[in-house]
């Protein structure tokens, strides 16, 4: 018979061996002093620590304007939502966020869900059933969502290199030029924090007659006069038939979102059992983020001091010598190359100075490309990065040191 616990523990311990067995840091956000957090150790101690990888990236999460919706629409509705969508689920708060989500990109309509890793899934693996027949051409470093949602769809897929236009054209061009075709890609890759050729992607798609799908989960709120992404940034929404959002990064609340023409969100809401079979968001949540929404449009003085941040950090570990890969986001990742190094300057970060910054391996990125990833936001003060600096300092060439003697 087959020993089911002996399984397990050789799949854990293989984790464990390879140094990318992942940990759950227990932290305890403060309202008003975030990013410091309390740690609390699994002996119980406790510690104060600064996070440095969270994906609150504007500080959203404890915006007085965000926490008073929040605060009015539980004590109107209640908790939950009670059903999904389409049996009691649908409330004024959930349509008026589809309402300032559509008004963000300029779009006829949004589709709300419970995650944009939802809004992917769901979305990629309908739209065969809109378009028989239909052929998606998926960037390579796409989220797992995205690739999740493309092989679930019983659909033709085509893989193109990684931003590589020419290659894409290749694959287009190879084609049956009547066949539906749809290309999905990012604004900006959360792992490199390089953007994707947008303008181009457009031209291809005019060019073979497809429809273009991007996902701006690490583009919205922070890029653009009103948050609306890369897209909106460089003046090209009205070019992109299908915007992926999420509610749980720069807006700090939680929830995703496709926005795209009313007729295209009707047939998704229609037809994606993601959406239809899916207890909708508690209404206070869907309130806190219409609210999130609603003030960044407005706010472009936090974008700005985002992006100051982001450079100031780059240019100061730039100045330690470190590998930093740098192609202009806000997201800084430092290449470390190897689990246990990775995963032994996070640790040390962690008790030895208070800068909480979990290790990033795989499958995340691929084997040899582990690293570090920062995420400095406007309520990151100079002196917490002040800290950081000191503590990847003191750091980087000991567990070096250490890594060789470890496998000496």
């Amino acid at each position: 018979m087959t020993n089911y616990d002996g399984a397990i523990d050789a799949a854990l311990t293989a984790l464990h061996r390879e140094g990318r067995y992942r940990t759950f840091i227990d932290i305890e956000r403060h309202r008003g002093a975030f990013p410091n957090a309390t740690w609390t150790r699994p002996d119980g101690t406790t510690r104060e620590i600064t996070v440095w990888c969270g994906n609150d990236y504007l500080g959203m999460g404890q915006h007085p304007v965000v926490l008073d919706a929040m605060h009015a629409a539980l004590d109107e509705a209640g908790a939950g939502s009670g059903g999904t969508r389409n049996i009691s689920g649908t409330t004024v708060h959930h349509k008026r966020l589809e309402a300032e989500l559509a008004d963000l990109h300029g779009k006829e309509a949004a589709l709300l869900f419970t995650s944009a890793y939802i809004a992917n899934d769901a979305t990629l693996s309908t739209l065969p059933k809109l378009f028989p027949g239909l052929v998606i051409y998926s960037d390579a470093l796409n989220h797992a969502s995205m690739i999740e949602g493309v092989r679930r769809n019983g659909g033709a897929k085509r893989v193109f290199r990684h931003n590589d236009v020419a290659h894409l054209r290749q694959l287009l061009a190879a084609d049956d030029p009547a066949a539906p075709k749809v290309i999905a890609f990012e604004s900006v890759y959360s792992m490199d924090g390089d953007f994707g050729p947008i303008e181009a992607i457009c031209e291809l798609a005019d060019e073979f007659g497809a429809l273009t799908y991007i996902d701006e989960v690490h583009a919205v709120g922070m890029y653009g006069p009103r948050g609306g992404g890369v897209a909106e940034r460089d003046r090209l929404m009205h070019r992109i038939d299908m915007i992926n959002g999420t509610l749980a990064k720069a807006y700090g609340v939680m929830g995703g979102y496709v926005a795209a023409s009313a007729r295209l969100c009707d047939a998704i809401r229609s037809y994606a059992p993601g959406f239809i079979f899916t207890t909708s968001l508690p209404p206070a949540v869907a309130a806190g983020a219409a609210a999130s929404v609603a003030h960044l449009k407005r706010d472009r003085g936090l974008r700005d001091l985002h992006q100051t941040r982001a450079r100031t950090l780059k240019v100061r570990l730039k100045g330690l010598g470190l590998p930093i890969i740098d192609h202009g986001s806000h997201i800084v990742p430092v290449h470390v190359g190897d689990p246990v190094k990775c995963k032994m300057i996070s640790d040390r970060l962690l008790e030895d100075h208070g800068v909480y910054a979990q290790p990033i391996n795989f499958p995340t990125v691929p084997r040899g490309t582990e690293r570090l990833r920062f995420t400095p936001s406007p309520v990151h003060t100079p002196e917490m990065m002040d800290g950081l600096v000191r503590g990847m300092d003191d750091l980087w060439s000991h567990c070096a040191l250490s890594r060789q003697q470890l496998s000496a």
